[in-house]
């Protein structure tokens, strides 16, 4: 067996060995130093000891370090004593981080569009195999309208951002790949560390939690689901994902599978208010609205609903209400 290149063993390393274009992304971003400091670079490990695992002069290493970092390959590890250096350690975070890199080449981009579309549905797969719970998880839209309903702190975008210490907005590492959808890229809410990479990185700028709300607000006017991660501690990102480019949807990937779960609410139509105007079911990214043809009416599959809201924003009667989902079968207005 013929042995695996520098680039091979770095996809093999973020968990996609059998993949040649994950392999080909390194070989974009990386000449061979910098390859054999990233393999090294696991466990962290400091700018001397990388020297020395690599046979690499220090004085190189310390060369190497920051163009790595602003490439989204080499992450770091500040102690009181010393910083130590870690490489990226799955192909989601490389993707996340690659793609937003203020130097990010159009090459490196096409590669990613390419493994998006050949190959992340059965990676995707095999992923969610190892998974014990979804990663991320969508959040209500609740900054445009009224939830009309007491929403917990766990799924309120807003308490999200009035806990924040820090928060920067960056592209949309999915949409910098595609954008097909034409929908706006500067919209993916960075918080507290994952804020302060993205200012150090120069990837991202500072906002306050005002310019935060509104970016957001502008995201659920113009049709983008918020999800964030899926733990009950402040996360890191708040994604505002469109139904074209992002990762997490059918459009891409053929089921939902477990990767994303749903919000705990469910959209619920009024057939009282309701006038039939369909314009929900253009919002709808996963197939729960529908017209009941015989009454002309919105209806709401909730096997299918996630809970994002989108369908309450353009509702012109306040027809739609987001109400909690029950662990049985959920009674809309109980």
């Amino acid at each position: 067996m013929a042995e695996k290149t520098l680039n091979e063993q770095l996809a093999e390393q973020v968990g996609a060995g059998d993949s040649k274009i994950v392999a080909a992304i390194f070989g974009a971003l990386t000449d061979q130093n910098e390859a054999k400091l990233l393999l090294a670079a696991a466990p962290p490990a400091t700018a001397l000891e990388l020297s020395e695992k690599t046979g690499i002069p220090a004085s190189e290493v310390e060369a190497l370090i920051d163009p790595l970092f602003r490439k989204g390959l080499l992450f770091k590890s500040k102690k009181k004593d010393d910083t130590r250096y870690y490489r990226v350690r799955h192909v989601l975070q490389l993707h996340d981080s690659t793609a937003v890199a203020t130097d990010a080449s159009r090459e490196m981009l096409d590669l990613w569009k390419r493994f998006m579309v050949e190959e992340w549905a059965d990676f995707s797969r095999k992923f969610e195999e190892k998974l014990p719970s979804s990663v991320m998880r969508v959040i209500p839209v609740n900054v445009s309208v009224d939830l009309n309903t007491q929403i917990l702190a766990f799924d309120d975008v807003k308490s999200l951002i009035d806990a924040a210490r820090n928060l920067a907005v960056t592209r949309c590492s999915c949409r910098a790949i595609d954008g097909a959808c034409g929908k706006e890229v500067d919209v993916c809410i960075q918080v507290d560390r994952a804020a302060d990479y993205a200012i150090e990185r120069g990837t991202g700028r500072q906002v306050s939690k005002q310019e935060t709300i509104e970016i957001l607000k502008r995201c659920e006017e113009e049709g983008l689901v918020h999800v964030a991660e899926n733990k009950k501690a402040l996360g890191h990102v708040i994604c505002n994902c469109c139904s074209d480019c992002c990762i997490n949807w059918p459009s891409v990937r053929p089921d939902r599978g477990k990767f994303v779960a749903p919000s705990r609410y469910r959209a619920w139509v009024d057939p009282d208010e309701c006038i039939g105007c369909d314009l929900c079911l253009d919002r709808c990214y996963f197939d729960a609205m529908s017209m009941d043809g015989d009454r002309e009416l919105a209806v709401v599959d909730q096997e299918n609903c996630m809970g994002c809201g989108l369908c309450q924003v353009v509702c012109p009667t306040d027809a739609i209400t987001m109400q909690e989902a029950r662990p049985a079968a959920f009674v809309p207005g109980n």
